[in-house]
C-alpha cells in the first residue's frame, strides 16, 4: 500500500471566497453554490455534427468511452480557463490567509497507475472503509476522492466520509442536503457541475427550456434533475425502454444521457440546436482488468472542478479556524422562596449537552472530548487555533479575610458570570478550582457554589469530575514507589549489577561508577510523601519497608492530601504539555548524603509522570445553573501553593470569550436601563477565583500565577459579608458548627412591635391587624460593620491597589443583613477607594441578584489600569519575604529561625534564588496570629522554616512558630436556630420582606 496526497489538480489552484447561498466563480451562472460531487461517474466529452430534416445546427455530444478529439478540448476549454483560473485566485487569497498550509486532496484507488492510496483489487470492504477512516482525522486532508469501482461504493464506504472533505458529494448525507436545498455545507458533485456548466454555456439560451435526463435512477440523476430546475429550467425523466423516448428526445432542447453507454441513440432524433450530453459510469470492469479510457477535454473540466471543491473544502476549514461568535443558549432560573437546599436545586435544572454549551461558545467538535452528558475535557489544540485572538477582560476574585465559615467567593463568581452572559448577554467564562474528596465527604461539603449560582451537575462537580487528582494522585505515588525501589537497589546491589552504558566503561573508577549509577538519597532528607484524596488521619505518619522483602530498609514517611501534591501546584501554573513534562522532571524529591538535589528527573520517572498526566492537563468543560460555561480545573491549596485554578484554563478561556463579545440580540430580555447603555457593555470576561483572602490568595495570584502565565489581570472583585466585617470591627469569635453570637444577627430582629386589639403577637395576627416595625438604632451593631470596613476591607482595598488593579466590592448579602448594614459597606468601601461597591443577592436568585455587580465590573474593566508586581524577582530570597509581609500583611519587619536561613542560604546555593515566594500562613487573619482580626500592626512575622518546590516554581516559607498545615473542614453554619424562634412569625416575613 502506498499513500500519497495529491495537493493539486492544476498546479496552485484556488477559488475566489464563496458567499453562502451565492454563486461560485466558474460556475453556470445560476448553478447554486456548493462544494465537491461524487467520484463514481466520469465524463468523456466529444463534439460532434449532425443534421436533421430540420436543418443544419450543430448539436453538442457527449459519448463515454471514445478517444477525445480535437474539438471536444475546443468546446470544454473556456470552462475549463474559467474554472482554473478562478481556483487558482482564489488558492493565492487563502494561502494570503494562511502560507503555512495548503489544500490537500487524498485519492483512493484499486490497481490504477496513478498517485493514490493504492489498496489490492481484492481488498475488503473493511480495508477500504480503514484508509477512508484514517483520512477524515488527517487535518493536512482537505478532500478525498473515491475513484473506486461501483460495486466498492458500497452505503457503508460512502458514508464512512466526513462531509467536509466529501468533495464528490456522494455521501448520503451530502447527497440530501444537495436534494433539500441546503446548499451552505454541501459539495456540488464535478460531474453535476460540468453538465450545468455545459448546459449554460450552449449557443442557445436554456432559460426556461427543457432538459431530458434518461436513465441515471440514481443520486446523480436526482442531483441533476435538482440543480437543472433550480438553474430555470424545466427537467424531464425517460428511462431508456420507454416508448416514448424518442418522442421526448425530439422535443427536448437539452438532452443528458446517463448510464447504459452501450445504447446508441440515432443523430436524427435529437432536435436542431440540442445540446446532447453522454455520462457514463467512470470505471469499466471485468474479471481480468481495469479500463481507464483517455481523458477528454470535458474530463479536465470534471477535475478542475474536483480540485475547485478541494479549495471550497480547504476554505470552510480555514474558516472554522477562526473564532466563532457565541451563540449561548441560557437556561431559565425560577428561584422558590425558601431557597431549597443545594443538591434539590441543582437537580432540578437539566444541564444542556455539553456538546451543544461547547458549539455554542465556538468550540470545534474535535475539541472536545466528552465525559458523559454534562462534561468533557477541551483540547489544548484551542490555543493554537485562536493565538491571534484577542483575549477578553480578566477579572480576579478574592475576598477579606474570611471567619470560618468562608464568605462566598465561589458562589460570587458563578454569579457573576450568570449575570454577565445570561442576563446582560456578554460573553463570560468562569474557572474554578476542583474540590477534593476530603472536605467534601466532610462537614464541608463540595466547592460547587450555593443556592442559585451553582455549577451543575453538583455531585459530578464534587465526585471524580474527569479523574484529574486521581491522576495526581498515581503519579505522585510513582514517584514515592521510585524513591524506595531505587534505595532499596542502591543498598542491596552491586555497582556492577546496576549495568554501564558507555564507550569505555572499563575505563571508569571505582568512584566514577558510584557516581555514574548512584543517586545515594539519604533517608532523612527525603521530603517526597505519598497522598490520598480522603481526609484519613492514621496515615499522616506511617513506617514503610517491614516486609521481609525490603531487606531491612525500614523508614518513616506519611501521606498527604492529594491536592497538597507538588504535581497539583504544576498542574496549575503549566501552560503546555512540554511545559509540564519539564516541571515534573525538575520536581525536587529529596537531598544525596552529598548534598546534592535530586530529582525526578535523576529517578527517570519524569516521562512516565507526563504520560500520567496527559489527559489531566486539559481543562473540564462543565455549565451554571444558567447554562454559562465553566472551566474547572486543577485545585492547588491556597497555602502550601497558590490557590489558583490553572494557567491554561484561564488561557483558553480568555480566547474563547474574545475581545469584542457582545451577544445580545435585543434588549426586551435584558435587565438594563437603556439601549444607550448597553451599547457601551461591548467587554468580555473570564472570571478565576483565588483561595482565601487576597492577602493569601490575590497576592499570590499576582505574583506567581501572572508571572507564569504573563496574563494581567483587569479588575479585581472583593468578596465580603456584613458577617465578617462584624467580626473584623470587634464582633465576638466565630466558630464553624456553634450558633452564631446575637451580634451577628440582632440587627435584623431588634424591632418594635405594636398592636392595638390583642397583646400575644402574633400567634392571633390576623389580615386585619394593623402593625408598626420601627428598628431600635441605638441597639443596632452598625458600629462594629464600619469598624471592619476600616480595618480589614480598606487594607484588602489597598492591597490590591499596590498591584495597580482597580476593585470592585462585592457585598453578599444574607438575609439576615439589614439594609442599614448593607448601605454603610457600600458606603465605606468607596470612601476607601473601591472604584464601586454593590450588594449581590446570587444565593437567593442567581445571576438576576448580581447585575449590579456585574455591570459595576464591566465599567472597572473598561478603566486603563496599571499593573505591576509587587517585587522584582531577582530580589533575595529575604528581601521578597520581607517586602510581603510588611506591604501585604502589616507587619513591621520578619524574623528567620536559624532552619529557616540554613534552607535559604541552601536555595541560593542551588541557585533557586530567584523563584517567587509563596507565603504559608494562616488565612484566618492578616498576620501570623488567627486571633488578630482587621489590620493588625507592629508585629515581627516569624518565619519557621523556609521550603521549595522547584518544579512548581516557588519558594514557600512557613509562618509562625507552630504552623499547622490545615485547611478548615467546617461546613458554614446554617441559621437553624433563628429558624426554629421565628417560625411563628411567617406572617411577619410576608409583611416585611425579610429574607
Amino acid at each position: 500500500m502506498k499513500l500519497s496526497i495529491i495537493r493539486s489538480a492544476c498546479g496552485g489552484l484556488r477559488t475566489h471566497p464563496v458567499r453562502l447561498g451565492g454563486r461560485v466563480s466558474g460556475l453556470p451562472r445560476r448553478c447554486p453554490t456548493l462544494p465537491n460531487g461524487p467520484a463514481n461517474s466520469r465524463l468523456i466529452l466529444r463534439t460532434a455534427s449532425a443534421t436533421t430534416t430540420g436543418g443544419t445546427d450543430p448539436v453538442l455530444a457527449v459519448n463515454i468511452g471514445k478517444p477525445a478529439q480535437r474539438e471536444d478540448r475546443f468546446v470544454c476549454h473556456s470552462s475549463l480557463r474559467e474554472v482554473v483560473q478562478s481556483t487558482k485566485e482564489a488558492m493565492a487569497a487563502l494561502q494570503r490567509r494562511s502560507s503555512a498550509i495548503q489544500p490537500l486532496l487524498a485519492i483512493i484507488q484499486i490497481e490504477l497507475n496513478i498517485i493514490q492510496i493504492c489498496l489490492a483489487k481484492d481488498c475488503t470492504e473493511d480495508e477500504i472503509v480503514e484508509e477512508v477512516l484514517k483520512l477524515n482525522e488527517d487535518p493536512r486532508v482537505h478532500g478525498i476522492y473515491l475513484h473506486l469501482p461501483p460495486v466498492s461504493l458500497t452505503s457503508r464506504v460512502l458514508n464512512a466520509l466526513k462531509p467536509e472533505k466529501d468533495i464528490d458529494g456522494i455521501s448520503d448525507l451530502n447527497m440530501g442536503r444537495l436534494i433539500r436545498g441546503d446548499l451552505s455545507k454541501v459539495f456540488v458533485p464535478p460531474t453535476v457541475r460540468a453538465v450545468l456548466d455545459l448546459l449554460e454555456k450552449h449557443d442557445a439560451p436554456l432559460d426556461g427550456k427543457t432538459v431530458l435526463l434518461v436513465g441515471g435512477e440514481g443520486p446523480m440523476g436526482l442531483a441533476l434533475q435538482c440543480l437543472i430546475e433550480r438553474n430555470g429550467m424545466v427537467a424531464l425523466k425517460s428511462n431508456w425502454n420507454s416508448n416514448s423516448l424518442q418522442k421526448l428526445v425530439m422535443q427536448a432542447d437539452g438532452v443528458v444521457l446517463l448510464g447504459a453507454e452501450d445504447i446508441d441513440v440515432p443523430p436524427t432524433w435529437f432536435r436542431p440546436g440540442a445540446a446532447v450530453i453522454r455520462c457514463g459510469p467512470s470505471l469499466v470492469t471485468d474479471d481480468n482488468a481495469i479500463e481507464m479510457p483517455s481523458m477528454s477535454g470535458l474530463e479536465h473540466l470534471v477535475a478542475a472542478y474536483r480540485t475547485q471543491n478541494v479549495v471550497h473544502s480547504y476554505s470552510r476549514w480555514l474558516q472554522e479556524q477562526q473564532y466563532r461568535p457565541w451563540r449561548l443558549h441560557s437556561l431559565k432560573l425560577q428561584p422558590m422562596t425558601p431557597v431549597p437546599s443545594d443538591i434539590e436545586i441543582s437537580r432540578a435544572q437539566m444541564p444542556k449537552p455539553v456538546n451543544q454549551l461547547a458549539e455554542e461558545i465556538g468550540l470545534l467538535p474535535e475539541e472536545l472530548e466528552a465525559y458523559g452528558r454534562s462534561k468533557a475535557k477541551v483540547r489544548l489544540s484551542v490555543l493554537d487555533r485562536l493565538h491571534t485572538q484577542p483575549d477578553g477582560k480578566y477579572v480576579l476574585v478574592a475576598g477579606i479575610t474570611p471567619t470560618p465559615l468562608g464568605e462566598g467567593k465561589s458562589t460570587v463568581t458563578i454569579g457573576l458570570v450568570q449575570a454577565l452572559s445570561a442576563h446582560l448577554k456578554l460573553n463570560s467564562f468562569a474557572c474554578l478550582r476542583q474540590p477534593s474528596q476530603g472536605p467534601t465527604f466532610g462537614v464541608k461539603g463540595g466547592a460547587a457554589g450555593g443556592g442559585y449560582a451553582q455549577v451543575i451537575p453538583m455531585e459530578e462537580f464534587n465526585l471524580h469530575l474527569t479523574g484529574d487528582i486521581h491522576a495526581i494522585t498515581a503519579a505522585n505515588n510513582l514517584v514515592a514507589a521510585a524513591i524506595d525501589a531505587r534505595m532499596l537497589h542502591e543498598a542491596t546491589q552491586s555497582d556492577k549489577r546496576l549495568g554501564i552504558n558507555k564507550t569505555d566503561p572499563a575505563t571508569l573508577t571505582p568512584q566514577e561508577v558510584s557516581d555514574f549509577v548512584r543517586l545515594d538519597l539519604d533517608p532523612a532528607k527525603i521530603t517526597w510523601q505519598r497522598v490520598v484524596d480522603t481526609n484519613d488521619r492514621f496515615l499522616r505518619k506511617i513506617t514503610v519497608g517491614q516486609a521481609s522483602t525490603e531487606k531491612g530498609q525500614i523508614r518513616e514517611t506519611g501521606f498527604d492530601i492529594a491536592v497538597a501534591s507538588e504535581i497539583m501546584a504544576i498542574l496549575a501554573l503549566a501552560d503546555s504539555l512540554a511545559d509540564m513534562k519539564g516541571r515534573l522532571a525538575r520536581m525536587v524529591v529529596g537531598t544525596s548524603r552529598s548534598e546534592k538535589p535530586v530529582t525526578a528527573e535523576d529517578l527517570g520517572v519524569s516521562g512516565a509522570l507526563a504520560v500520567l498526566m496527559k489527559d489531566a492537563i486539559k481543562p473540564t468543560l462543565m455549565q451554571t445553573l444558567e447554562g454559562t460555561p465553566v472551566f474547572v480545573h486543577a485545585g492547588p491549596f491556597a497555602n502550601i501553593a497558590h490557590g489558583n485554578s490553572s494557567v491554561l484554563a484561564d488561557k483558553l478561556a480568555l480566547k474563547l470569550v474574545g475581545r469584542d463579545g457582545f451577544v445580545g440580540k435585543s434588549t426586551q430580555s435584558m435587565h438594563t436601563d437603556s439601549v444607550h447603555e448597553l451599547r457601551n457593555l461591548l467587554c468580555t470576561f473570564s472570571v478565576t477565583e483565588a483561595g482565601f483572602g487576597a492577602d493569601i490568595g490575590m497576592e499570590k495570584f499576582f505574583n506567581i500565577k501572572c508571572r507564569a502565565s504573563g496574563l494581567r489581570p483587569d479588575v479585581v472583585v472583593l468578596v465580603a459579608t456584613v458577617r465578617a466585617l462584624k467580626m473584623h470591627g470587634g464582633g465576638p469569635n466565630v466558630s464553624a458548627g456553634a450558633p452564631l453570637p446575637k451580634e451577628y444577627i440582632d440587627e435584623v430582629y431588634r424591632a418594635t412591635f405594636m398592636q392595638t386589639n390583642t397583646h400575644d403577637w402574633p400567634q392571633t395576627c390576623t389580615k386585619n391587624t394593623q402593625i408598626t416595625i420601627t428598628t431600635d438604632n441605638n441597639m443596632s451593631n452598625l458600629s462594629l460593620v464600619a469598624g471592619g470596613c476600616h480595618s480589614n476591607l480598606k487594607k484588602q482595598i489597598q492591597i490590591a491597589h499596590l498591584f495597580g488593579v482597580p476593585v470592585v466590592v462585592a457585598l453578599n448579602v444574607f438575609k439576615t443583613d439589614t439594609q442599614a448594614e448593607i448601605d454603610l459597606v457600600c458606603q465605606i468601601a468607596k470612601e476607601c477607594g473601591a472604584s464601586e461597591a454593590v450588594p449581590c443577592s446570587h444565593w437567593a436568585q442567581g445571576g438576576h441578584g448580581c447585575i449590579e455587580l456585574a455591570k459595576a465590573v464591566n465599567e472597572a474593566a473598561c478603566t486603563p489600569s496599571s499593573f505591576q508586581f509587587l517585587y522584582n524577582i531577582e530580589m533575595p530570597i529575604t528581601e521578597k519575604i520581607r517586602t510581603i509581609a510588611q506591604k501585604v500583611y502589616g507587619a513591621d519587619d520578619i524574623e528567620l529561625s536559624p532552619d529557616a536561613q540554613a534552607k535559604i542560604d541552601y536555595y541560593n546555593q542551588q541557585g533557586y534564588g530567584s523563584l517567587p515566594i509563596c507565603m504559608a500562613k494562616t488565612h484566618l487573619s492578616l498576620s501570623h496570629m488567627p486571633d488578630k482580626k482587621g489590620a493588625p500592626t507592629g508585629f515581627v512575622l516569624p518565619i519557621r522554616d523556609v521550603r521549595a518546590s522547584i518544579g512548581a516554581g516557588f519558594i514557600y516559607p512557613l509562618v509562625g512558630t507552630k504552623y499547622q498545615n490545615k485547611k478548615s473542614t467546617q461546613v458554614e453554619v446554617q441559621f437553624s436556630l433563628f429558624l426554629l424562634r421565628e417560625k411563628d412569625k411567617s406572617k411577619l416575613s410576608a409583611i416585611v420582606g425579610f429574607r
